[in-house]
């Protein structure tokens, strides 16, 4: 029976979970959690990997001391760090939050051409526009560097010493064509991007390689295979989402919610690049074909705010009030521009109602009940464009990762969208994580396997639509609202 450690890092915190497989369950325990804060200098906004790096070696020491046979780590995408010849980070990776790509727009590749090319909906903080923000202001920090890698590949190469760029990641940049799973050469090189900077390209349950002596002195253990998982968040969740349908709607919701479900192969063409629906990879070679929200950023940076102002709540706490609050008062676009960044979003939230002619939400439960009705709706708004663009319908949505927690969200998405929810499992990035290193190590068969362990690992939460009639109208006035082309 293999033992081995997964970590993944979000946009918020990291965690280390030990795992391995018995009796047809995934068991799981968490090593360590530890803070992912970014840090403002000078005006621009930094991951702070060298302390997050320093997390990964501490726990992988721990773990080694009781026995692992591999470690695997998972991120958010698009971000990077940079690397010369001698194998230093070229400065500080810079969070994807950062406004260095305020003026994507004029990047040499057209919408157009990068949607036709990758298949990834356009969003200013796409690794293609972030590479290609350095070419045209800062072209010095690209000649002094040699190679990028991607975050999960960053911290791989931290450890072992070898550079390569996992599908699944590199497919988040809007430079690989996922028709032949390869970096995209035309847009790479109109991009103005140096090509020698681009990895070499690998499927998940390939082996990285091995901790390097220095690591190893570092920390005082053996040598542990680093193996390349599914080191985009969202694909590790996705693999581990609980269903044996063919046809599954998902969504990953965190941070971001990423509605979705799993194709065959790319869909891109002018109706899915109108809906800005994304193509990216999954874990065993097929194409995540979903859409990114706002999700919980909402409700999270809100909270950062009362908190500045000397207003703890839990998140219990802020649903609690959000489910006393009068319904279906007044509503946001969750993806318009003004909410993107960091800072005073309940402000944001009440200058938005302000311009639109709706009620302006004073309290703190107003603010949390409108952020979750508008989630919700956005969910229904989603699916109902993805049903047209994939031809296909869904009975039904799984709701993986912390958002799953939300009783509020779940039951409010359910009737929004009139479907069921099926809620769970909270752990579900780490689940997948855990899942394709056994299946490196050969205790798991395959995707399938990994999902009937999980389903039979986890208790799941079902929702049922209720109040159909109002939420029906809710969801007209909320796209009365939100039509004014910022949707």
């Amino acid at each position: 029976m293999s033992k081995v450690l997964a970590y993944d890092l979000g946009a918020s915190s990291g965690r280390g979970m030990i795992g391995s497989y018995s009796g047809g369950r995934i068991q799981m325990e968490e090593l360590l959690r530890f803070p992912n804060d970014p840090v403002v200098v000078r005006g621009t906004l930094y991951w702070d990997v060298l302390r997050l790096f320093y997390h990964i070696k501490q726990g992988i020491g721990q773990a080694a001391r009781r026995g692992i046979d591999s470690v695997g780590i998972d991120t958010w995408g698009v971000d990077f760090g940079l690397f010369r010849k001698d194998g230093q980070l070229v400065g500080n990776p810079v969070h994807y939050r950062d406004n260095r790509t305020d003026d994507y727009d004029r990047c040499q590749v057209t919408p157009q051409e990068a949607y036709e090319a990758t298949g990834i909906e356009v969003v200013y903080f796409n690794t293609l526009y972030q590479l290609n923000a350095l070419a045209r202001k800062h072209p010095h920090v690209l000649a002094d560097a040699d190679h990028m890698l991607l975050m999960p590949d960053m911290f791989n190469y931290m450890l072992c010493g070898d550079m390569k760029a996992e599908y699944t990641i590199a497919s988040t940049t809007a430079m690989l064509n996922p028709r032949t799973r390869a970096w995209d050469e035309g847009i790479v090189h109109k991009a103005g991007i140096p090509e020698h900077l681009l990895c070499e390209v690998v499927l998940p349950g390939t082996l990285c390689g091995l901790l390097s002596p220095g690591v190893c002195e570092d920390i005082g253990c053996e040598a542990v295979r680093v193996v390349c998982i599914a080191s985009h968040d969202t694909a590790s969740a996705v693999a581990a989402v609980p269903t044996q349908k063919k046809d599954f709607a998902f969504m990953s919701c965190g941070t971001w919610c990423l509605l979705g479900t799993v194709l065959d192969k790319p869909l891109i063409n002018e109706q899915t690049q109108a809906c800005n629906f994304t193509n990216e990879g999954t874990v065993d070679g097929k194409i995540q074909f979903m859409k990114n929200i706002m999700g919980t950023w909402l409700i999270q940076e809100s909270r950062h705010q009362w908190a500045r102002e000397g207003r703890r709540y839990s998140f219990g706490e802020l649903e609690e009030m959000a489910s006393l609050a009068q319904p279906f008062r007044c509503f946001i676009d969750p993806d318009a521009p003004e909410f993107a960044k960091p800072g005073d979003l309940p402000a944001r939230i009440r200058e938005y109602c302000r311009k639109t002619g709706q009620p302006v939400p004073e309290d703190t439960g107003a603010i949390v009940r409108c952020i979750n009705e508008s989630l919700a709706f956005k969910f229904r708004r989603t699916l109902e464009s993805m049903e047209a663009c994939t031809g296909k319908s869904y009975d039904s949505i799984n709701v993986v990762g912390g958002g799953s927690q939300s009783r509020l969200l779940c039951q409010m998405t359910s009737s929004a969208c009139g479907r069921e929810v099926i809620a769970g499992p909270v752990e579900a990035t780490a689940l997948g994580n855990i899942g394709v290193q056994l299946i490196f190590h050969g205790d798991l068969a395959d995707i399938a396997e990994l999902r009937a362990a999980v389903a039979n690992t986890c208790v799941l939460e079902r929702y049922v639509p209720q109040d159909q009639e109002l939420w029906r109208h809710g969801y007209s006035r909320w796209e009365e609202i939100v039509s004014g082309g910022r949707s």
